[in-house]
């Protein structure tokens, strides 16, 4: 299917034009701290720690009490001897649980932080205190002590220093070049090897197919059948747009399309184009019509009106496929009416609920939201490495400092896999559409209260009538679980619910045959009594293994006997998968 010219949209280069001398003056100056604080909005972070200092000031109690707790918590460190048991249990916190760690002095230095954590999780807040203010000194006493912690340390790290013995300094001679090299830039001669090992389209992103639609912001790959009869329900993925799409397509033994096409789907995955400065003005409206709505009219016109679809999202793809699927035949409204039926919708760790987005949302409200809006106008978009930063900085401990502690002082790389080489392939986002985002999806929870409009239309979750199937994991910082469940009080429809081990990523890209993984899973009826995150743990049957396999079979349980399939059609095919867009990459 050709690229279709009236479906194109206007792009413009960012629109300076209209800003004053003054307001110009202000955006460079938010553009020059950005790079210092980090992206963060320094006003935001001083707003937090004023009113944890005031309120502080004014509480003389509260001022007794943490003063009363430092001195039992300092008493208790110095009084600390180490003990059998301190070998004979392993430490719940990874980066203290080496054996070398009971031996004193070590283990008076692991006593002595624990208690720091504990006071400061004590002190970071007083009653008073606004609740987002409160989230934001805890968050940050957490990444002050995380970068503090012993184990980042060569003198307090036993570990470290009991390896510098051993290797007569040499890991640390390789740490130090491995830390030079990062801060030049200039990558070791062995360090080219691992980064060519993860190819798209040779390495990962490899199951067959071809691109059958492209427009100014999608790719639509359609994959070939790999069994000889097929549901006649398509399958189509949509990727969250700050992702390239082949995390859902990493290497054979664990991507989620070739095991559904190796199940019977035929199986369609939007590929977002990484924008650059003429998308500045791109819009959700844009992104839900030029990519969702396009992408299903596409797939009907491919696989045949008569054919519902099997509509799935992951992270933000599926929140704006939950508001594709509200909007249905709408009267007046020409691209919905042209939609094929959406017969079931499955969201992956998809929020439609931003009242408690977990971590993340301690990054929007209206000072940071400004502030992005300074830094991103210019440019006109978000860069790859902004996003990277903001990800890392909510795993800081593991993402950082355990890394760090890795490679400059022990000299260990990480070995790399395909996981790694898809995060480290960053994308871009429109300055516009990021903040529309932010601001009605995160700051305002426009979605969840009714308030989110397309076209001028509010859009309602209670229009959700299709059975969904949605999953959250246990370990997740982007879509905390119990925020993803939320939908359950959105809408009536019958809702199966899966909560699997691991984390935003690991835990979607769970293939079977993965070790250690597990997951719960439990079916609401449509119209059924409202369920409690809390309650739902307690109740529902656990299982061991990939959750894939049950949602393949929720998904042919909603399908219709298998046809024969058939073969994309040649006059469709614009090129091979994985296609043009997903080999972007820039600069920043």
């Amino acid at each position: 299917m050709s690229t279709t010219n009236d479906k194109a949209i206007a792009v413009n280069t960012p629109a300076l034009a209209s800003e004053t001398p003054t307001q110009h003056l202000d955006r460079l100056v938010h553009a020059a701290i950005a790079p210092v604080s980090g992206g963060l909005s320094p006003v935001a972070l001083a707003l937090a720690t004023v009113d944890w200092a005031w309120h502080l000031g004014v509480s003389p109690g509260r001022q007794l009490e943490l003063t009363a707790l430092a001195w039992r918590l300092g008493q208790d460190t110095l009084q600390h001897d180490a003990s059998p048991d301190d070998a004979s249990h392993p430490d719940d916190d990874p980066r203290f649980r080496h054996e070398a760690w009971a031996n004193w002095p070590f283990s008076q230095i692991r006593t002595g932080f624990r208690n720091t954590e504990t006071f400061w999780r004590e002190a970071a807040t007083v009653p008073g205190m606004t609740a987002h203010h409160a989230h934001m000194t805890q968050f940050f006493a957490k990444q002050w002590l995380g970068m503090l912690a012993p184990a980042n340390w060569l003198p307090t790290n036993p570990v470290v220093l009991q390896d510098v013995a051993e290797s007569n300094g040499a890991h640390l001679l390789k740490g130090l070049q491995n830390w030079f090299s990062d801060v030049s830039g200039v990558p070791a001669p062995e360090a080219d090897a691992p980064a060519q090992q993860y190819l798209v389209g040779r390495d990962v992103a490899i199951t067959p197919g071809k691109v059958v639609f492209r427009n100014h912001l999608i790719e639509l790959l359609r994959y070939e059948a790999q069994t000889d009869k097929v549901h006649p329900e398509p399958v189509l993925i949509v990727p969250s747009w700050i992702m390239k799409y082949y995390i859902l397509d990493l290497s054979p033994h664990n991507s989620l399309v070739r095991y559904l096409v190796e199940q019977g789907h035929t199986v369609y995955m939007l590929s977002w184009r990484n924008p650059d400065a003429s998308d500045h003005d791109l819009t959700m409206d844009d992104y839900l019509r030029l990519g969702i709505i396009d992408a299903l009219h596409t797939v009907g016109e491919l696989s045949g009106m008569q054919h519902g679809v099997h509509a799935m999202g992951y992270c933000l793809g599926g929140t704006l496929m939950a508001i594709a699927a509200t909007l249905g035949r709408r009267g007046g409204m020409s691209d919905y009416a042209r939609m094929p039926e959406i017969a079931t919708l499955s969201l992956l760790a998809a929020q439609t609920d931003f009242s408690q987005p977990g971590e993340l949302g301690l990054f929007i409200d209206e000072s940071q939201l400004a502030f992005l809006e300074d830094v991103t106008r210019a440019k006109g978009y978000l860069t790859g490495k902004q996003m990277a930063g903001s990800f890392q900085f909510l795993h800081s401990r593991d993402l950082v400092w355990t890394r760090r502690m890795n490679e400059y002082l022990m000299g260990e790389r990480e070995h790399p896999n395909d996981l790694m080489a898809w995060n480290a392939d960053t994308t871009r986002l429109p300055a516009r559409m990021h903040r529309e985002y932010l601001t009605s999806l995160y700051l305002n929870n426009a979605l969840a209260s009714s308030a989110y409009q397309v076209r001028g239309r509010g859009v309602s979750l209670s229009d959700i009538r299709m059975p969904v199937f949605m999953v959250g994991t246990q370990r997740d910082h982007v879509s905390p679980w119990q925020s993803v469940y939320k939908l359950h009080h959105l809408c009536d429809a019958e809702i199966t619910f899966v909560l699997t081990s691991g984390g935003h990523n690991a835990g979607i890209i769970s293939e079977p045959g993965h070790k250690n993984r597990s997951y719960q899973m439990q079916t609401r009826a449509a119209h059924s009594a409202w369920v409690g995150h809390q309650e739902w743990a307690q109740q529902a049957p656990r299982f061991e293994g990939s959750w894939w396999p049950a949602w393949q079979q929720w998904l042919a349980a909603h399908s219709g006997r298998k046809v024969a399939a058939r073969p994309i059609p040649a006059k469709a095919v614009l090129c091979d998968a994985p296609g043009t867009y997903v080999l972007q990459r820039y600069q920043d």
